[in-house]
C-alpha cells in the first residue's frame, strides 16, 4: 500500500517518523513523503538525534538508528508538494508529531488541512501521534463546518507531560516544549464533540515501549481513525497502524 507521510521541512520528532517508517516498508508499504514545497529534504529536530538536555531526554538508540536508514532511502528525498497532493492515490495517511518551533509550518497549514479534510472523506485508515492530531482538529469537514474530530475519540499528547517538559528545560531553553500558548490536550478537546472522547491514557513520565513491550504505550483506535500521545507509543501505534492497514480496502 501506499501511504502519505506530510512533514515540515525541520523539527519533526525523530521516534514517530522513523519507528512508523521502517515497520511500514518492512512490510512491503511505500511510505511517500511530502513537504510544503516539492523535493525538500526534511530533517528532525536535531536535539532529539543529539540529546536535548546535556545529552538526556532525546530519541532511544535505535529510533536514532532507524532515522539515519530513512534519510539515506532515496525515496526521502523525493518529496511531492503538500498542494500536489491527490488524496485517492493513498491507503493511508499518517501525521508525525515534533513540538519544536519550526513544527507550526506543518500543524498550521490550511493546504494541509484541505488534503487531511479530502482524505479523511474516503474513510481510509488515518493514523496521528503527540502534536499530529492538530492537523485534524484544525480541518474542517466541509459539510459540516466543524473539526474532523468532532464526534471522534482520541488522544493526543497529554498537558501533564507537555507542562512538565517545558517547566524541566525552561531555564535553558525557554519555550522550546511549547509549540503553542495553548496546551496540544486544550486545543484537541475544544474540537470535539464532548471532553470526554478525550482519553488521556495512564500517567507516564519516563518508561517508553518498544518492539518486544508495549506494556508502557497507549492508543485509541476509533474505526479507521488512531491516535498515541509521545513517542513512548510509537511501536504499538505503528503495529496499530499496520493492522488497520490491512484490513482496510485497497485504493
Amino acid at each position: 500500500m501506499r501511504i502519505l507521510m506530510p512533514l515540515p521541512d525541520h523539527d519533526f520528532d525523530v521516534t514517530e517518523v522513523a519507528v512508523p517508517w521502517k515497520m511500514l516498508t518492512e512490510a512491503g508499504h511505500e511510505v511517500v513523503v511530502a513537504t510544503e514545497r516539492r523535493g525538500t529534504v526534511p530533517a528532525a529536530d536535531p536535539k532529539l538525534l543529539d540529546g536535548v538536555l546535556f545529552g538526556k531526554l532525546g530519541a532511544e538508540p535505535e529510533p536514532r538508528e532507524f532515522y539515519r536508514r530513512l534519510v539515506a532511502d532515496p525515496g526521502f528525498r523525493g518529496a511531492v508538494a503538500w498542494a500536489d497532493v491527490v488524496p485517492e492515490e493513498y491507503d493511508g495517511l499518517l501525521l508525525a508529531g515534533g513540538h519544536a518551533p519550526r513544527m507550526r509550518q506543518y500543524l498550521g497549514s490550511e493546504v494541509l488541512q484541505r488534503k487531511a479534510a479530502a482524505f479523511w472523506r474516503l474513510a481510509r485508515p488515518v493514523a496521528a501521534i503527540c502534536h499530529g492530531p492538530l492537523v485534524l482538529a484544525r480541518a474542517q469537514d466541509p459539510e459540516t463546518g466543524r473539526s474532523l474530530l468532532h464526534g471522534r475519540r482520541t488522544t493526543c499528547l497529554p498537558r501533564y507531560l507537555e507542562r512538565s517538559a517545558h517547566l524541566l528545560t525552561a531555564w535553558r531553553l525557554g519555550r522550546y516544549y511549547r509549540t503553542y500558548p495553548v496546551y496540544v490536550e486544550d486545543e484537541i478537546t475544544a474540537a470535539l464533540a464532548s471532553p470526554a472522547d478525550f482519553r488521556r491514557g495512564p500517567r507516564t513520565v519516563s518508561r517508553r515501549g518498544t518492539a518486544t513491550d508495549h506494556s508502557p504505550a497507549y492508543v485509541v483506535e476509533d474505526g479507521t481513525y488512531l491516535s498515541a500521545r509521545w513517542p513512548g507509543d510509537a511501536y504499538l501505534f505503528a503495529e496499530r497502524f499496520l493492522a488497520l492497514l490491512e484490513r482496510a480496502p485497497r485504493a
